[in-house]
Order: structure tokens, then sequence, then C-alpha cells
């Protein structure tokens, strides 16, 4: 803001910290609130609201009081810093990154709200950040503060790729990288002999790259990793029970598990639900610690695990600073406050604020007693990443008293000079921290590698039970990653509690034989024996223990469920003891038993006007032909034979073409007789008399003869076998042998129903008595959209199913033509006889005209 001499901040987050003032502040990133409430919607119509952190973590808040004991304790040192006092600015970071950003944002970027400096310079608010603790965090704040030179001291951020200095120019860390953990890890395995192990894994950058370098590295020596699974985020049941049963059908019994403990807790709850034993578990540094799972309840499974854990640590003095902290009114130590609630079950509010639930809340004093609590925050026995943050502020510290150190003139930067601590800028305490090296009051060496790596050191655990069966730590080892001699394990194996009925170590893991139907998954280029026992596949069996491959049954075969075993495959058609052949054969006879009650009917009143006046002789033949039809049905049901193959079509396509051809003469004469009764038609019935429809009858259905006669003599439909459907089962149906001449039999019969509906939908206002041409059109309606519809569903149905849509096609088609078509007649018939008379007919038709 130019016009007022001022710099103004855009934007001012809230956060939860703590503060003290000094002549240089070091800034501070720790998960002291552990869980995080749904953040708010960003509709963007307000002002978005901060997110609400929960669920206060004891062991972190310990963690960020190590940095503010370690900076008072420097501060009380004559012999380091003199004449300079170290202040710090700490927040929460809630365990999400948006929160750590805003928070190494406000670090970097001061919470002044206004700067009265015209061009906005002077001094960094912080000239280091101790933390973050995660790896994604790290990843992401260095590679903006790297932009900077700001340096960042992480305490438990473990990511390989955190190495990278090209990445992360400024970014250090008192924690070994995973790269040494992996190596520590597969130093134990190949001390035991365990070749043959099962890996699981975070779904997160801790996790990915660990598992990377773990992978590489069981290669290198030859070893192998049965399974690889990453553990979901979300907690999804399916995931964790397909994890379950890729670890229990496995011969592994070494799992090796990348992740934090609140990731793993599902898992492990379920392998307490289903009592899974018999597992070796290799804990990373990430759990190998947490208390969650060092209860009575897991210690039947977890028991005997082995952990590599960050090395452990005393602090002196650290104990009763923690017990002198007191919370007081300044806003920014508001976690502090916070704290106390969380401690002591009260609260600071005093307007009805101080609920939970129905319980009021009793009003914290700050005057509890701390001395009284046992809680993590004052447990000080296995001190490792409290630890990891007091050596991160000595080497800040360190590098700050080698900077001011500098003689003018004999400095490191251009032109021999040194760092002026009015105007310091990050990058050259970056220079002073990549060469910092001391040895703390514990009497461990801290220095940085060229990748801002600490000196690798783990603490191997032991999980053993206690008298009250829970689970207690015992430290059975180290391992050291020194330049010259590379990584040394040192191990006192008499120490050690294998949860089994011996005191040795599980034997070797490899599998030595599978069972019957299974086969060996051999791995190329590694120990041979590293193999896992596959199942054999559908339709291969394994009769003998360490097959290395699978038999392939022969085509009429199958596997049988134990795949040690090939079983004559089950052969499958439409036969008459099948729910659905039963059903359609019913249908078949029903259809044939009313064609035979109609011809009775006809027969019985074949001389009285209704029946005369639709062609008695063509509704009988009509009647026979569909009788055909129903019967030819039980052609398609039954195991196939040659000749049912070659008569179910033969006789269904003539039966149709008979009975479709006796509906295209009935309705010829329909016009004829209705054109004769004009002037101007006179005669037209001498051609249409008895002889020329039997003829045109017998010359229609003939084609169809030809057509079946010259298809069954030249590619005659024959049964086959087919295992295109289901590899499992044989459909046993009958091929069509010629394709052009099964279509030419349905097209013929296709033809003929097209004209027939087309003459009977043309004369269908013709009056009352010789309307028959109303029934035949809706009749050859039917017919058409049963016959249209069945070409799509029986391509597209498999097996028996092809058959039951062709005889459903059939029975529908033939039960359309004869409602259509006789029901009028016989409601007439044998309902209302008085209707059935030449004078009520007369009497229509005189009413039409």
């Amino acid at each position: 803001m130019a016009t007022s001499g001022t710099c103004k901040l855009q934007g001012h987050f809230t956060l939860n910290g703590m503060y003290q003032d000094g002549d240089l502040l070091i800034g501070g990133l720790f998960e002291v609130q552990r869980y995080l409430k749904v953040f708010p919607e960003l509709s963007f119509r307000t002002e978005p609201k901060l997110p609400r952190c929960e669920l206060f973590y004891m062991t972190s808040f310990q963690q960020a009081l190590t940095m503010v004991f370690a900076i008072n304790e420097i501060n009380n040192n004559p012999n380091l810093l003199p004449n300079t006092t170290l202040g710090y600015q700490i927040y929460d970071n809630c365990l999400r990154l948006g929160v750590a950003f805003r928070g190494a944002t406000a670090l970097v970027s001061g919470t002044e709200e206004i700067v009265s400096d015209l061009n906005c310079k002077g001094p960094p608010p912080v000239i280091g950040i101790i933390g973050d603790p995660g790896s994604t965090h790290s990843i992401a704040i260095s590679s903006v503060l790297g932009l900077f030179r700001v340096p960042m001291i992480s305490y438990y951020a473990t990511c390989s790729c955190l190495s990278d200095r090209k990445k992360y120019p400024s970014f250090f860390r008192t924690i070994p990288s995973d790269a040494f953990q992996v190596r520590a890890m597969v130093q134990i395995l190949r001390h035991f002999g365990w070749t043959w192990v099962g890996l699981l894994y975070s779904d997160n950058d801790y996790g990915i790259y660990a598992a990377q370098s773990f992978h590489q590295e069981m290669q290198l020596f030859g070893h192998c990793v049965a399974f690889s699974e990453i553990l979901p985020n979300d907690n999804n049941p399916i995931d964790i029970q397909r994890i379950m049963g890729v670890i229990q059908s496995s011969t592994a019994r070494v799992v090796v598990v990348f992740s934090a403990s609140s990731l793993l807790i599902p898992l492990m709850n379920e392998v307490v639900l289903q009592n899974m034993t018999g597992r070796q578990w290799i804990a990373s540094e990430a759990w190998a610690t947490s208390p969650v799972f060092r209860t009575p309840h897991f210690q039947p499974f977890l028991g005997g695990t082995m952990g590599i854990a960050i090395r452990r640590g005393d602090i002196q003095g650290l104990h009763d600073f923690l017990l002198r902290v007191r919370p007081n009114n300044d806003q920014r130590n508001d976690i502090v406050r916070i704290f106390w609630e969380n401690m002591f079950g009260c609260s600071f509010e005093t307007e009805g604020k101080g609920t939970a639930g129905e319980q009021v809340k009793k009003v914290c004093t700050g005057l509890e007693d701390l001395s009284t609590t046992n809680t993590p925050y004052t447990d000080v026995s296995g001190l490792r990443a409290s630890y990891n943050v007091y050596k991160a502020v000595y080497a800040l510290a360190h590098a700050l008293h080698d900077l001011m150190q500098c003689e003018e003139g004999r400095g490191p930067f251009n032109g021999n000079s040194c760092a002026n601590i009015t105007s310091l800028k990050p990058w050259q305490v970056v220079h002073y921290l990549q060469k910092v090296n001391f040895t703390t009051s514990f009497g461990d060496h801290v220095s940085f590698d060229k990748n801002g790596d600490a000196l690798a050191i783990y603490d191997v655990l032991n999980w053993q039970p206690s008298s009250d069966g829970s689970i207690k730590l015992h430290r059975v080892g180290v391992v050291n990653e020194g330049a010259a001699t590379g990584m040394v394990l040192t191990l006192n194996e008499d120490a050690f509690y294998w949860n089994s009925e011996t005191t040795k170590p599980p034997q070797s893991v490899c599998s030595e034989s599978c069972p019957p139907g299974t086969r060996r998954a051999t791995r190329k280029g590694l120990p041979v024996c590293c193999f896992d026992c596959l199942p054999c596949g559908d339709g291969e069996i394994s009769n003998t223990t360490n097959a290395i491959e699978c038999t392939t049954c022969l085509d009429e075969f199958w596997s049988n469920p134990e795949k040690d075993q090939c079983v004559p495959k089950e052969v499958e058609f439409l036969s008459y003891e099948d729910p659905l052949g039963i059903s359609l054969t019913t249908a078949s006879l029903l259809g044939t038993f009313i064609c035979a009650l109609v011809m009775i009917v006809f027969a019985l009143h074949r001389n009285t006007p209704i029946v005369r006046a639709n062609n008695s002789e063509l509704s009988f033949l009509l009647l026979v032909s569909l009788k055909l039809c129903f019967l030819c049905v039980l052609l398609f049901i039954g195991r196939p034979q040659l000749w049912t193959c070659q008569l179910r079509h033969a006789v269904f396509g003539i039966s149709f073409v008979l009975c479709i051809s006796s509906i295209l003469v009935k309705t010829m004469v329909v016009i004829a007789v209705f054109k004769s009764s004009r002037p101007e038609g006179k005669g037209a019935m001498k051609w249409f008399g008895a002889a020329q429809q039997r003829c045109t009858v017998l010359v229609l259905t003939a084609l169809q003869v030809v057509i079946c006669a010259v298809w069954l003599s030249t590619a005659s439909p024959t049964p086959q076998k087919n295992n295109q459907y289901t590899r499992s089962k044989i459909v046993y149906e009958c091929a069509v042998g010629s394709v052009a001449g099964f279509s030419m039999l349905l097209g013929y019969i296709g033809l003929l129903a097209a004209v027939s509906f087309l003459l009977a939908f043309l004369s269908r206002n013709l009056p009352d008595n010789f309307n028959e041409a109303k029934f035949i059109t809706f009749s050859m309606l039917i017919f058409c959209a049963v016959w249209i519809a069945f070409v799509p569903a029986y391509v597209s149905s498999p097996g028996k199913y092809a058959v039951a849509v062709e005889i459903f096609a059939i029975l529908a088609s033939s039960f359309g033509l004869l409602v259509a078509i006789f029901a009028p007649k016989c409601y007439i018939i044998l309902l209302h006889p008085e209707k059935n008379t030449k004078k009520a007919i007369m009497r229509r038709e005189t009413q039409n005209k």
C-alpha cells in the first residue's frame, strides 16, 4: 500500500499454537490435534470458514513442548548462542495438509497485520521450521519453501523421496530416511533366513516409496515378496476382507507392514475377528511403538512382533519441565489452554459453552496439578520422536552459532563475507546447517549428509507379553548405518520372545510343496524355494504335489471342485424332465386339445350359417394345420437326434405354410365373395371355387416342401455338442446345417404372412357378414409381431434357451391365430345361437348397407 507507506497482509489464518518472543524465531509444525471434522462446504457465496480440529493427541503435544524445552535450555546455555535469545512460533497442523500449509505460510510470511516499511523488507519472521512430521506434508511444504531456501528440519518425515536435493534443497531431517529403514529390515530378514515374505503398505507417499525400496532391496539379495497389498485409506470392509484372504491363502508366514497405526487398525481388528495366528509381523517405525496395539486384545496375535524404531534418547529435565507448564490468557498460546481442558476435563468457558452432551464440564482454574495425571504427555521413558525434535532444535541452534562466529573477511560467502544477523537470509542458514556436527548430551552424534539426511540408527524392538496380558516393548538390538562399515545389525537373540510353543524363531517360510489342485508359481531369477501355490484354473487339474504346471482337461471333461480330477462335463439340453420343458410340452398339448375341440364344434354345427359363411372347408384345413403347428413343438424337446433335428424344422416350416396359405386363400375368398355381390363383380367367384382354393393351398405348401427337401438333401441339420456358450458344460443342440436353407424357410413363411396381412388389412371394412378380414388382420398382426421379435431373441439366447425361444414363438403365434380367428365364431355358436341364423346375418348386411 504505497500511499500509506505500509504493507498489509492479504489474509490472516486462525491457527492454534504457542508463541514466545526472541531475537530470532524458530517455527514449528506439530500434529497436536490428531483428527479433523469434515471441511466446511466451499460455496464461495460467503467467506469460507476454517476447519475445526478435535481429539487432542498428548504424545504430539509432548513433542511440541520438547521444542519449547530445547529452546529454553539453549537460551540458558552461555556457551551456545551467547547474547542471542531464541523465540518460537508453533502451530498445530491437525493432521491435514491444508492446515499445515496455512501454518507454514504464516510462519514464513509473519503474522503482523501491518508492516511499516514501504519496501516490506526486514529479517524473516522465522529463520527455520521444525517439522512437519508427515512425509506428504513435508513434500508439499518443502516444494514451496525450497524456492526461497527456507530451512526445514523434520523430526518424523521418512519418505526416501525427500532425499532428492534438486527438489528439496533446504530440507533436513533428524529421522533416518526409509531407504535406511528398508535396509535395516532386510538385514533382520536375512539374519533369520526369512526369504519369502508378504508386504502391506499405506496408500500415501510414506507407504508407496517404502514399498518400492523394499522390493528393490529384496531383489538385490535374491529374496522374494510373496504378495504386496495396499491398505485402504477409507477402511473399506471389502478391501480388508480381500487382503485377509490374500494373507491367509499365501504360504508366506512373515508379513512386513509400512503404515501408520491408524490405517492398520481395521485390518488388525479383522485378524482378531478371524482368529488368524501363525504370522510373524514386522513393524515399520510408524507403528512399531504405537500403544493402540499393545493391549490384551491384540496380544495373542501380535505378541512376538518385531519392529524397527527410531532411536530412543533421554532428555534430562524434560519431565520436570512438562509438569511446570501452565495456561495463560495470551491468545497466541491457545493450544496450551486446549491441552489443559483435555487433560483435566474442564473448560475455561463460563457462559454455558463448557458442556459435553448433557454433562456440564467443571471450570478450569489453571492451578490443577499435572503430577497427578498419567498420560503419554508425562511419559518420558521412551522418547523417540521427541528426541528427534530435541536434536532438530539443537541442529538449528548450532548452525546459527557457527554463523555468528564467522570472522569478517574469512566468511564462506561472496568476497569472503559473513552473514549479517540483522538482515539474515534463509539460504545463509542452510549453508551452515549443512555443515552441522555436534554430539547430544545423550551421546549421539548429529550431522547431515549431502542429501540432508541424518546418520541412520535404529532400535530393534520385540513385542513381549507382560504380567497383565498387555504388550511391552523390549529393545533387543540396534542397527547402525556407518559410512565405512555399511549397515551393521546387532541382536541379543536370548532376549527375544516368539509367539509360539517354542522359544526358537520361525523357520524359513518358503513353501516346500503345493497340495493337489494347485501349482507352484515360481519367480524367475529368485531362489527356488520362493514360490506360492496358486489354484489351477477352470478346466485344469493338478493331482500331484509340487506340480509346476496344471494339466488341461480334454474337451468333454472338466475339473472337479478340488481341481485334482477331470470329470465328464454336464450335458445340457431342453428335456421333458426340465421344468421349462414340462411347461412348453403342456402348452403344446393344450393347444392341440383346443384345436380338436374347435373342430368338434365346427363339425357339429357345419350346416349353420356362421360356419358356412366362413368357408367351412378352409376352416377345417386351418384347424388341422394349427394342430400340426402345436404338435411340432414336441420335436424340439428331448435329447437331439438325427431324425428329430431333420424333422423339427421341416414339420414346423410346412405346417406354418399350410396354415398361412389357408388364411391367405380364406382372405382372397372373402374379397371375391364381396366383389361378386356387386354388379361390376359378377363372375368373380368362378375363379375362386373349391377346386381353385384347394389347388392354391396345395401349390403354396408344395413350394415349402421343395425348400425343405433341398435343404435336407444338401446340408441337413445334425446334432452337435457345443462348448462355446459355457466351457464347463456341453450344450447338446441341433446345428441348422445350411443357414441359407433355414433363412429361406423362415423367409417364405414371412412372405406369405406379409401378403395375408396386407390383403386382410385392405379388406377390413367389408360388411360384417362377410368381414372375417378383421379377425384375419388381427391374427396376422400378432403372428408378424411374434416372429419379428423372435429373431433377435433367438440369436442372443444361449444353449437350451435358444430352443425355448423358438418353441415360445411357435406357440405364441399358433395361439394367436387360433384365438383371433376362431374365438369370435365359437362365441356366437355356443353362447349366442340366436345370432347364428341367416336372417340375423342378412339383417346386419342390410343395416350396414
